[in-house]
């Protein structure tokens, strides 16, 4: 059983659901994360998706462009990413830690010794949101020899055949994207997600985690209503960049307040 399998059983044993913190590699400071991932562990954090910054990144809003171009010029590439999941294993971190970027620089780095390194690290799997339908599969596949989950998208608009075809080649979880557009902070959460995780849950007994634009304890209690596990991002980089000024240490203090707020959110109990 992978360490993500086995979060989901746990938290659904315990009736809750996952809270999984979006945080920049290399943002607001190079080293930065080394600081943050412990600490919102520690306030309750079950995984962790930690972003590769690249130049172009589709997917994302204003916010986490941003805060990939801080990243960027903070020296910031692949190897230093593989490298931080590493340190962050030898600083005692054991949530799940899931590398998400895109496509074409792990694609140039190679598949195969990507997902090796990732795993040596002590790393948990992949998100990335523009992988090619038909490279998918391929990229699963190298990363099941390894021990690693893919993460596939589901959104809104797919249709009932690409989810299909996306829970065959999908492990771990599925990620469910709650709005039609990119990422960023919203003041309410799209009416329709209840129906739309329900449509998605018909297909698969994968967990469904729901990210995109949820950014308060109330749309984490929302989301766990229907879902199991709730992603917040941008929320996380705003405050980040509010803190930029202070020591990391102080930085991971005061963001850990507001994930504490973010679990209480999620306390609901679960169907």
């Amino acid at each position: 059983m992978s360490r993500i399998t086995a979060t989901f059983a746990r938290l659904r044993a315990a009736n809750q659901v996952a809270l999984m913190p979006y945080l920049m590699i290399g943002f607001p400071q190079r080293e930065s994360i080394l600081d943050l991932v412990p600490a919102l562990e520690a306030a309750g954090a079950d995984l962790f998706e930690l972003g590769m910054p690249f130049s172009d990144p589709l997917a994302d809003g204003a916010t986490i462009q941003r805060a990939a171009q801080v990243a960027l010029e903070n020296g910031v590439r692949l190897p230093y990413c593989l490298e931080t999941v590493a340190a962050l294993r030898e600083r005692g971190v054991e949530a799940p830690l899931l590398l998400m970027g895109y496509y074409n620089p792990v694609l140039q780095y190679g598949l195969e010794r990507a997902c090796a390194e990732l795993a040596a690290a002590g790393g948990d799997g992949w998100i990335i949101p523009d992988v090619p339908p038909e490279e998918a599969q391929h990229l699963s596949q190298i990363a099941r020899q390894h021990g690693l989950d893919v993460i596939m998208f589901v959104a809104p608009t797919t249709p009932a055949q690409r989810i299909q075809q996306l829970v065959r080649v999908a492990s771990g979880f599925l990620y469910c994207v709650s709005i039609t557009g990119v990422t960023g902070q919203r003041d309410q959460l799209w009416d329709g997600l209840p129906a739309f995780l329900e449509r998605v849950r018909s297909y698969t007994d994968l967990p469904l985690v729901v990210g995109f634009g949820i950014s308060t304890p109330a749309h984490v209690a929302h989301v766990s209503q229907f879902a199991d596990g709730a992603i917040v991002g941008s929320a996380l980089i705003n405050r980040l960049d509010q803190l930029h000024q202070l020591p990391a240490p102080q930085q991971a203090t005061q963001l850990a307040v507001f994930v504490q707020h973010l679990k209480q959110g999620d306390s609901f109990v679960t169907d």
